[in-house]
């Protein structure tokens, strides 16, 4: 047993749920049953920066990317972790009990403190644990406060028969969060009253780790090795991981009574638990409260907070930054296709109207040649322009703006840019991007390059070029014309409006070259350097993949009442799962059914089988265009309300394998997954809504 000075006991106030309460994101020691499955559960906290914490409810770090406090250093990009994680000890009643887990590079696992996990569960969005200490129960809440580089940990005592004492170790690093931190160099702490002071290197970023004046604060500075990070041993990656500790920070705490840890890269940190919780909360309780229609499922109302997670600012200044959408947690950034997919759910659906203009004009700054940036890379690095579909997804995001917003002044505001756009795509841009004199559709590609959003690649290996004119991006570009067709008449610009119909009118004629009578549904590219050659001598891919069912769901559909059903009957039976769709029928020769090993298997098999969950959307979407019936297409997307409490616990994963039980791969928390679900089940619900209401009336 370890000695602790008597120290001022502070009590926290917190307005929190009855601790007795069940609800549907609760997990419970049966679910917890071994460290393998305490690991496979992982959770998310977010800043509004693109910084976050992260970890398993077992607190083991088994990714590179999970730690407490991996702050955005120019938001939303340079994200840097810091604080790894607290190893904690609980003295009760004669006997310790360690809350904390880790896993090592010689297989030993120690402590085992997700033995003691009573109960993890999510409030309001936010992880929550309680440890079962003999007859004492502790808990421990984690939160971000929202627009700060701050993680604030608390454990409040809320069963004992006697003082509990806790002993909390902070490990730290400090490494860009792609990589692993090896140790042995001079890292460089200082001892304050109350925590500690860090400053790991000369140039670094310092950051603090303080618990109140009410702790003891006891240097004890040591290396610790060979942590194990066992999904990057899955993935084929370095796995190891060595930490560094200033030392420990001790505690008692009574009955009712909590103390809070917190570690910040920032010179005034908040360390008011309480306060800080109660603004988290209100600030949660508002996005509910703010959504145009009522949320109908409580899974629902989480994909709602978890929305809320992908949306960032771009910039250290609130008074002058825009916003943007972190494509997915752990390891992506901010990228323009996947935030033009993923705006009109996080959003729009959401009500949050002055985010989706932010996010809108922030890129439309960076458009250039015609064109949106596919990613800003982490480093700061001039954008990359590699994407044919992320500027047709903006003019898609701009159409339901003004649907749902009613608000022309954006649309007034951007039109030249996307007659503009409309121009650079018809004479010629970027990587072959054009239009084709000879059909009106779009045609693009060039050897080593991937464009559309299947677009693994592997050194030089493109796994899925699709050179040519793939099915959804003809199908946004008839898209994108009829929608800007419908502002010019908006902006009263009837003659731009004739003009702009007359052309989608060709893209529409010649888009019946997609039609595959001998599966009764799309080619996935034509025009092709390579595939099954047609009658007049050009080639096309009839690879089934899920790309056309764009063709169907988008407001504009190219293709008659017939041709729609076909498409999505085909997915239907072919490639839809409780997760999402296949990115190829089972029968392809290319079909890879897992999602697993070394970089390079992993990326053939990104686009070549693996499940991908939001396009069950889209799916749901067309689902209901061609059948009418909103409960049976909701019924698709139900399957995804479950595993939300799997994976990352409150969020949707990026991707699943092929075969089933389509276990979730990739990214835990993806910003189109969450979106689209969330989008398309909203919808739908106004549909079955208002097919009641009509039904009741009549």
């Amino acid at each position: 047993m370890f000695e602790v000075r008597v120290i001022q006991r502070v009590p926290v106030t917190m307005n929190t749920p009855d601790t007795n309460e069940i609800g549907l994101f609760d997990i419970g020691r049966g679910d917890l049953a071994s460290f393998h499955q305490a690991c496979e559960r992982e959770w998310l906290v977010t800043n509004g920066l693109g910084g976050f914490a992260a970890g398993t409810v077992a607190d083991a770090n088994t990714r590179r990317y999970h730690g407490l406090l991996i702050a955005a250093l120019k938001p939303p990009l340079e994200r840097t972790l810091m604080l790894a994680k607290l190893d904690t000890v609980v003295d009760y009643a004669g006997g310790q009990y360690p809350l904390s887990s880790n896993e090592f590079a010689d297989g030993s696992i120690d402590p085992n403190g997700w033995r003691h996990i009573e109960r993890f569960r999510l409030d309001q969005g936010l992880p929550v644990w309680d440890y079962a200490c003999g007859d004492a129960l502790v808990e421990k809440r984690i939160l971000m406060p929202h627009g700060r580089n701050t993680t604030l940990i608390c454990f409040r005592v809320l069963r004992a028969t006697a003082e509990i004492q806790l002993a909390v170790r902070p490990l730290c690093a400090h490494r860009d969060y792609h990589s692993h931190g090896r140790g042995g160099w001079n890292f460089a702490t200082t001892a304050m009253h109350d925590g500690f002071a860090v400053e790991p290197f000369p140039g670094a970023q310092p950051y603090t780790i303080r618990a109140g004046a009410e702790a003891e604060v006891v240097p004890d500075p040591a290396w610790y090795w060979h942590f194990r990070h066992r999904v990057e041993s899955e993935r084929g990656l370095d796995d190891t991981e060595d930490l560094y500790s200033p030392g420990l920070l001790r505690l008692r705490l009574g009955v009712g009574e909590a103390a809070c840890i917190s570690v910040s890269s920032e010179p005034e940190p908040a360390c008011d638990f309480g306060s800080a919780l109660t603004a988290e909360l209100a600030r949660r309780r508002a996005l509910l409260d703010g959504m145009p229609q009522p949320v109908t499922a409580p899974w629902v109302a989480q994909l709602v907070l978890a929305a809320d997670q992908f949306i960032v600012r771009r910039g250290s200044e609130p008074a002058t930054s825009g916003h943007t959408v972190i494509a997915g947690y752990p390891w992506f950034g901010d990228w323009g296709r996947d935030t033009m997919i993923a705006l009109p759910g996080l959003a729009l659906t959401t009500g949050r109207f002055d985010i989706a203009r932010s996010i809108l004009l922030t890129f439309a700054r960076h458009i250039d040649q015609g064109m949106l940036p596919n990613r800003f890379p982490d480093l700061g690095d001039a954008p990359e322009y590699n994407t044919v579909d992320a500027t047709l997804w903006y003019v898609h995001a701009i159409h339901q703006y003004t649907r749902y917003s009613e608000d022309l002044d954006l649309a007034a505001e951007i039109f030249d840019a996307l007659l503009d756009i409309l121009d650079w795509h018809r004479r010629g841009t970027r990587y072959g991007i054009h239009v084709d004199p000879n059909d009106g559709l779009l045609w693009a590609g060039e050897d080593g390059v991937q464009l559309t959003w299947m677009d693994a690649k592997v050194g030089d290996w493109v796994v899925t070029p699709r050179i040519g004119k793939p099915v959804e991006i003809n199908a946004l570009w008839y898209h994108a014309l009829r929608c800007i067709a419908e502002l010019a008449r908006r902006l009263g610009q009837d003659a731009v409006a004739a003009d702009l119909d007359a052309d989608a009118e060709r893209v529409h004629a010649g888009f019946a070259r997609f039609w595959n009578d001998a599966l009764g549904c799309l080619y996935d590219v034509i025009d092709a350097p390579v595939g099954d050659k047609q009658s007049d001598g050009r080639r096309c891919d009839a690879s089934l993949r899920p790309n056309q069912i764009f063709a169907v769901s988008l407001p504009h559909s190219p293709l008659d009442a017939a041709q729609q059903r076909a498409v999505v009957d085909t997915c239907g039976r072919h490639l839809v799962t409780s997760c999402g769709l296949s990115s190829l029928a089972k029968d392809a020769g290319d079909y890879v059914g897992l999602y697993r090993g070394d970089p390079v298997s992993r990326d053939g098999a990104y686009h070549q089988g693996t499940v991908w969950g939001w396009l069950l959307g889209p799916f749901a979407e067309a689902h209901f265009r061609v059948y009418g019936d909103a409960k049976r297409a909701q019924s698709f997307l139900r399957p995804l309300g479950l595993h939300l409490r799997e994976a990352c616990v409150g969020s949707i994963s990026e991707i699943f394998d092929g075969d089933a039980p389509h276990r979730a791969k990739g990214c835990f928390a993806q910003a189109w997954s969450v979106s689209e679900t969330l989008r398309v089940w909203t919808e739908l619900d106004q549909r079955a809504n208002a097919a009641t209401n009509q039904g009741t009336q009549s």
